[in-house]
Formats: C-alpha cells, structure tokens, sequence
C-alpha cells in the first residue's frame, strides 16, 4: 500500500495550478536539477499548492498564502520539503532573510544544516556562500548579496531584529503560548512577500496556537488567545478521519504519504502500533487530536456547565490568590478565587509565565497596594520554596495547605465543580472560558490515597495542572473553615505521618 498523495483536509486553490499559477513547479525543478533531490508525490503536491500566487508572474504577483500550516505525522519527510523550501527562497528567489526555529533548536540546525551541506556540495551554489558562522546564539548561513538564513530557539526574541522573507516554525504544536509566534510573525509584515511556513503533526490540548490556526483555516470560531488572518491562510493535513480505527490502512495511509515511496512501511507503522500507547500512536502516526482517553476529572459536562463569560469578583468581595509551578518547574501559575454576588464561587487564572522569578516581582508589586492572601500545597510540590519566598514579602499573608485542608478543599472543590450539573444542587464553582484552564480542567488524573480519599496527580497528568491547582488553592483559602484547622493542628501535634502529592 502507498500513502495517499492528497491531503484530507486543505485549502482549495483560486484557480487550476500551472506553472503560471504556483512557483511549486520551479521549486520542483530546482530540487531535481540542482539539489539532486527525488521528491515524494506529497511533497510535490504540498509545494504545488503552498506556493500558489496571486497575480502574474511576468508582471506584478504576490503569494496566495501569509501563513501555510503542513500537517502530517511524523517521519513522513517534513524535513526535506523545508530544507528544499529554505534552498529555494535563498537561491532562486534571493530572498534576504530566513529564519528558522523548532521547539529543539537541534531540529531547526537538522534543516539549517541540510541546507549548508547542500550549498557546499554543488558549484553552482557554493561559489555564492560567504560565511558560515556556528557560533551558538548566532548561527548563520551568508550567501552573496546580503541573503542570510539563521537559526534561533523558539522564545519572545525569535526572529527579531530583520524583517524576514520567510520563517519556519517546526513542530507548531509544542508552541503552549503566543510569544514565539508573536515575534516570529512579525518579522514579515515589512515584507509584502513574507510567508509563515508551519510544520507539525497533531496537537494535544495545551496546542493553543495550532488548535487557533487550524480552527481558523477551516472557517470555525475558535479562541484560544489568538487570531489569524484567515484570508491568507492555508492548510493542508494528512491526517486519519476522525474514529478511524488504528489498523485501517485507509486511514492510516492518509495520515502517512510517504507509506511505500521510502522508509516508512506497514511494519513500521505495525511495529508502533504494538509499542506506542494508543493516544500517542494517534497523535503522531494518524496525525490525529487527541484531548485524552484518560478519565476525566469531574463528571461528564460539569466542567463545562461551570463556565460563564460574565463571571467575575465584585470588589466587595476578598480576593483569595493561589500559586503553583508546573511539575517540570517550567511555568508558574497565578489564580484567584473571590465570592460572586449571587453567592457562588468565581475563580480564574490571573497570570501565567514561564520561569519564577517573575513572580515574586508580581506580588511585591501588588502588596504594595493592600494586604493580599496566598494559598499554596506547602508540602510535597513544586512550588513550595517558591510561595515560601513570596510569603517573605511584606503584605502577603501566608496561608499553607496541607495534611486534611489539601484533601478536604479538593473536595469541596469537587462538589462546587459537580454543583454545575444541571440535575445537582449546592454552591457552585463558576469560571471563564481559558484553555489552560479548561485542558487541565478535562484531562487532569486524580491519584487514589488512603481512606478512599482521591486527589490531583501532577506527574499522571497528560497537561500542566498548575493553571487549576492554583485556582484550587485560592478556593480552599476562601472556603476553609475553623473546624478544619483545629483537626490539622491535632494531627500534626500527635506526630501522624501523611502523604502528600
């Protein structure tokens, strides 16, 4: 069996594609004849349609696309459709500048590297290179007359300081913010030729860049923090159909175009089949989302029932906040939890940054202003040493959660959750509309204790749970009770040893 050349889901082109219509067939021609390169029938389509044009080529044109979003699972030769990609923007094109990243910056010098060697190798085209440079933070290919094509790590500075002809994002869907994409995307907007090129297979939950531009390229509303020109973006995805099952060859030499043209083979795609769990074999060799086939942590819709885009805190009401870090100590989560004037709960996600020092200087800043209550895990997490630092500041009132208070808050937090439900009765937990809420909020894993008792686990966890346990926090701060405090205190004064997450 061979991989279907056609994507499944694309954007259909103006008018029928020629070579007067698309410069993909010279991006063809100058890989077979100059770099030497065979093509697989995909990848040929891909360049066919990615590069269509609008206008004519013998007077004035521009491409069709601003943003063009390859999806496709992996080991399928994304790697060669950009390093021919960059080859020709540098050599036939004579673009000025290219910039590459991918969430490894060993990916991005795999194509960078490609692309040398390439130049190196063939006369015609060596004889136009004028520096190499592999210096780290300043990699760069210089060819004659002032084109350039560097590399950079994925982060808020990538692509900044030129105005770029062409950037390559690789595997779009590790991109959790928009700060990378932000500063990428605007390195082109000087150029009235500048194009995005997006490389990557599936998404997860936490893919909020991906999940917007590809919502967005299939004409849905979607808003997970971003927004894309939809009149000049183009998606094509080799992915399987939605329940397709995982030995439909069908579907899966739809999600795999290169299946029988090379490498890839039904072996080896039954060999990940035997090996791989079954969300990651979908995500990566069906090309398909997969939010989880883990339990979920509430009942079904409960979750959902509780969000309301009009919630907020009345400034009446006291402000409980609550702090985690992720379990990789990457991001650190801010939430608040205050009573609403129907006397419910609303809690929300306030602030959300990569490292931790940031955070410290959000605080100082706020306690300046009034007395503020932060609720934290202060024993067994991450962010312990952390939330203990920030308690040090003057005007931050510390308020611990451990022993009973961590499993008796879960709880109630459970029920306000539950209370959602149209068929339940109580106080209810109500909240906005923030993916890095909601994801945890569908996927989170709960770990079983001792007595029945169940709470959140950081480390079975598909996503970063940090964005809700902080809201957790903030709540049991604001729902504990004086009853729970004295049990606390007799447990520890009798010197019980307990379990923490």
């Amino acid at each position: 069996m061979t991989g279907k050349t056609e994507p499944r889901i694309y954007t259909p082109e103006l008018r029928p594609l020629t070579e007067e219509t698309t410069l993909g067939f010279a991006c063809i021609e100058y890989a077979k004849t100059v770099l030497r390169k065979t093509l697989y029938p995909w990848q040929e389509w891909a360049l066919i349609h990615a590069l269509e044009i609008v206008g004519d080529l013998d007077g004035s044109w521009h491409f069709r696309y601003r943003t063009v979003l390859f999806l496709i699972s992996r080991q399928n030769g994304k790697t060669v459709l950009s390093e021919v990609i960059a080859s020709f923007f540098l050599n036939v094109l004579m673009c000025e500048n290219i910039f590459g990243t991918s969430l490894s910056l060993e990916k991005a010098e795999e194509v960078w590297e490609a692309v040398i060697k390439d130049q190196e190798d063939f006369p015609e085209l060596s004889c136009d290179i004028t520096k190499i440079s592999r210096t780290n933070g300043k990699k760069r290919l210089e060819l004659l007359y002032g084109r350039k094509y560097k590399v950079g790590a994925p982060s808020r500075r990538a692509g900044r300081g030129d105005s770029n002809d062409l950037v390559m994002l690789d595997e779009l869907r590790e991109h959790r913010d928009w700060e990378t994409w932000a500063a990428a995307v605007a390195s082109i907007s000087a150029k009235p030729n500048g194009i995005v090129m997006c490389f990557s297979n599936a998404g997860d939950p936490e893919s909020i860049v991906l999940r917007q531009i590809r919502a967005q390229a299939q004409g849905q509303k979607a808003d997970f923090g971003g927004d894309i020109d939809s009149g000049t973006l183009g998606l094509f995805e080799w992915s399987s159909k939605e329940g397709a099952a995982m030995d439909d060859w069908e579907a899966l030499a739809q999600a795999n175009p290169a299946l029988g043209y090379g490498l890839m083979t039904e072996r080896a795609l039954m060999a990940n089949r035997a090996t791989f769990p079954e969300a990651k074999f979908r995500s990566e060799c069906m090309c398909q989302q997969v939010e989880t086939i883990l339990p979920p942590p509430f009942p079904d819709g409960a979750w959902d029932s509780g969000t309301d885009v009009n919630s907020f805190i009345p400034p009446a009401s006291p402000v409980y906040y609550g702090i985690d870090l992720s379990q990789d100590r990457r991001w650190t989560s801010i939430g608040v939890c205050g009573l609403r004037e129907d006397g419910n709960w609303h809690i929300e996600l306030v602030a959300r940054r990569i490292g931790t020092e940031w955070a410290l200087d959000w605080f100082r800043e706020r306690a300046l202003r009034g007395r503020m209550k932060l609720a934290f895990q202060s024993r067994g997490a991450p962010v312990s040493g952390l939330a203990e630092q920030i308690c040090t500041i003057q005007g931050i009132e510390r308020i611990a959660i451990e022993g009973p208070d961590l499993s008796n808050g879960w709880g109630r937090f459970f029920d306000g959750v539950c209370a959602c439900l149209p068929d339940r009765e109580g106080v209810r937990i109500y909240h906005l509309p923030q993916p890095v809420m909601d994801t945890p909020g569908h996927t989170m894993q709960l770990k079983q204790m001792g007595g029945g008792v169940k709470l959140p686990d950081r480390i079975k966890s598909p996503d970063d749970i940090a964005p809700l346990f902080a809201c957790i926090m903030a709540f049991t701060a604001a729902t504990k009770t004086t009853t729970e405090k004295k049990i606390y205190e007799s447990v520890y004064e009798n010197g019980s040893t307990l379990t923490f997450i």
